[in-house]
């Protein structure tokens, strides 16, 4: 099985082969692990039932993290959507939000969790693709397909750059996973590969610029709340997709255009806490708390 390089590489080994994407990037894997496709999709399994766990184990807890910062956000948005709340959003919305800052606290409270690419972007695409599935009654096997179609989506683009905040910024973390899950969800509601493609896109094209400037420097203030904005944006791209509303930069440049702003953007900004929310004097009385709460232990 050839590798594709970039997006414009995928595309036409999609359309030589008469590939779905997940179909291909199922049989890469099994190829490059030397494992049948059957293994390789109990591979998936794994991932996609700790993804739930992650969720069921963040919705069970109302502890705060070890900073005090993050921990009981997901059982609110949870009693929100599950009481008689006037709410103009359905529960999918409600779902959304609160599984992915569901599956956050759970990393911020060193819970086991998949990180997707990314431990800071962990609650993005497990909270889109559950979310839908719940609510869709979606089959485990096409959930698993559109697990595969998320990671080669997430694959062509570190191809290209490093998904890390610290050399592009949450550009290159909830960004990408913003695409991941918009690609998977255009999959699981029928989209073909130029639609799966096109949405994601279009979240990554109106994610570029996103800094990176956790408080005290860690995975929390504004990381947990982040996911689940990215998880709106992520089936907004789908939706947009799925309209047969396209993206007038192709996918590869958008790649080229996130590394460059990558490369222009501030070191301060780029995961050192050194700017940014991570500077303002509420942090800096937060990060000032934890020190001597480390320094106690």
């Amino acid at each position: 099985m050839k590798n594709a390089e970039n997006f414009k590489e995928l595309i036409n080994i999609l359309e030589i082969n008469n590939f779905a994407m997940s179909e291909y990037f199922i049989k890469l894997e099994a190829c490059y692990l030397e494992k049948s496709v059957e293994e390789i999709r109990n591979l998936m399994l794994i991932n996609f039932t700790e993804m739930k766990n992650s969720i069921k184990s963040g919705l069970e807890k109302t502890t705060l993290s070890y900073s005090g910062m993050s921990g009981n956000d997901s059982c609110k948005i949870q009693q929100r959507y599950t009481s008689n709340s006037k709410s103009p959003m359905n529960n999918l919305f409600g779902k959304l939000l609160n599984y992915s800052i569901a599956v956050m606290e759970e990393n911020s409270r060193m819970g086991k969790i998949v990180a997707c690419p990314t431990a800071g972007s962990c609650g993005i695409l497990p909270a889109v693709v559950i979310a839908y599935a719940e609510e869709l009654n979606i089959a485990d096997d096409l959930v698993i397909n559109s697990l595969f179609t998320a990671g080669g989506i997430g694959k062509i683009i570190a191809q290209q750059m490093p998904l890390s905040g610290a050399v592009a910024g949450c550009q290159a973390e909830c960004g990408v996973s913003s695409a991941m899950a918009a690609s998977a969800v255009t999959e699981l509601l029928g989209g073909n590969n130029h639609q799966i493609i096109n949405s994601s896109t279009l979240a990554l094209k109106n994610v570029l610029g996103l800094t990176c400037d956790p408080v005290a420097g860690l995975v929390e203030v504004p990381c947990v709340k982040r996911n689940a904005f990215y998880s709106i944006h992520a089936v907004t791209a789908s939706e947009l997709s799925l309209s047969g509303v396209t993206s007038v930069i192709p996918a590869d440049e958008v790649v080229s255009s996130m590394k460059q702003i990558g490369n222009l953007m501030s070191p301060l900004l780029k995961e050192t806490s050194c700017a940014g929310l991570a500077v303002t004097p509420t942090a800096e009385i937060i990060t000032t708390k934890i020190e001597k709460q480390d320094a106690k232990v």
